[in-house]
């Protein structure tokens, strides 16, 4: 059983919806990260398909993991029912169409005994902090953030803009265009977290020791970019200021990083000022 230490859960933009969530249920904990591709029309939520997606998965996942032994077979359990519910209300030539669905990143973790079990898609990290203070990260993270800020970096010097704009300008629009069309032509729908039962068979799946006492954060990457992109401390620094003061200065930090030093993304380039900023720290 998880005990929930502190939790938060921040959109990046006051007038954006946020599309982060997360959860726990008895042994099995989540962060949900969901995204759609810019300028897809909503049709399962007033303002954003990806708010529906994680809300979706949140509301199945809470019901259902109590009774539940694998997290894959969770997983397509989940997929499974939210392509019958997209279905049933999206346009039919959007039900294969993968380029319109909406994505999640996402991590899902399970305590079994003195073991926990972690399954991952996309930029979600878990961060696991044993009794002794050891601190082990899970995920694809850094090495995918690595990849991104490089791009966001050689886009905005391209078209001389800044994070606050970079989503509108015609470098980033044609980028984003031949992206999608490489996807396309792939015929195949990324690993995420979506309406695509088979992407379960592609999750990344890790353990780590878990033992009474043990402190889990999960996170997506609006948070842990205090560690992977502005490198304002190391995991096991972060754990500990988590368990020291809570989440909200940890949360506080990012934005004053994001609004106050480095506005312009010179120093840590990236496509949002701000992205959706959740995490819940957990004890076993």
């Amino acid at each position: 059983m998880f005990t929930v230490l502190d939790r938060i859960s921040r959109p990046g933009h006051p007038d954006k919806p946020n599309e982060d969530i997360c959860g726990v249920s008895g042994d099995w904990a989540w962060v949900i990260d969901t995204s759609i591709f810019p300028g897809t029309l909503p049709v399962m939520h007033e303002k954003s398909d990806a708010v529906w997606l994680a809300k979706f998965a949140n509301e199945r996942l809470s019901n259902l993991a109590p009774h539940a032994e694998d997290g894959v077979t969770l997983l397509r359990h989940v997929m499974e029912e939210a392509r019958t519910v997209y279905r049933a209300i999206a346009p039919v030539e959007r039900h294969e169409d993968f380029l319109t669905w909406p994505l999640g990143a996402m991590t899902l973790v399970h305590r079994k005994g003195n073991v926990l079990d972690a399954w991952n898609f996309g930029d979600t990290t878990a961060y696991i902090r044993q009794p002794d203070g050891t601190v082990q990260v899970l995920g694809d993270a850094p090495g995918l953030r690595d990849f991104e800020s490089a791009k966001a970096a050689e886009l905005m010097r391209q078209a001389g803009s800044r994070p606050t704009a970079i989503l509108g300008e015609p470098v980033f629009l044609a980028w984003l265009g031949e992206r999608r069309e490489r996807q396309r032509k792939s015929g195949i729908p990324a690993a995420l977290l979506s309406v695509n039962p088979d992407a379960a068979d592609r999750v990344r799946h890790e353990t780590a020791p878990c033992e009474d006492g043990t402190s889990i954060l999960l996170a997506s990457d609006g948070f842990s970019a205090l560690v992977d992109l502005y490198r304002a401390m190391e995991a096991t620094a972060l754990m500990e200021r988590a368990l020291e003061a809570g989440l909200e200065p940890l949360a506080e930090l990012a934005r004053e990083i994001e609004t106050e030093r480095d506005p312009n993304g010179t120093l840590y380039p990236r496509f949002k000022q701000s992205d959706d900023t959740t995490a819940i720290l957990l004890r076993a």
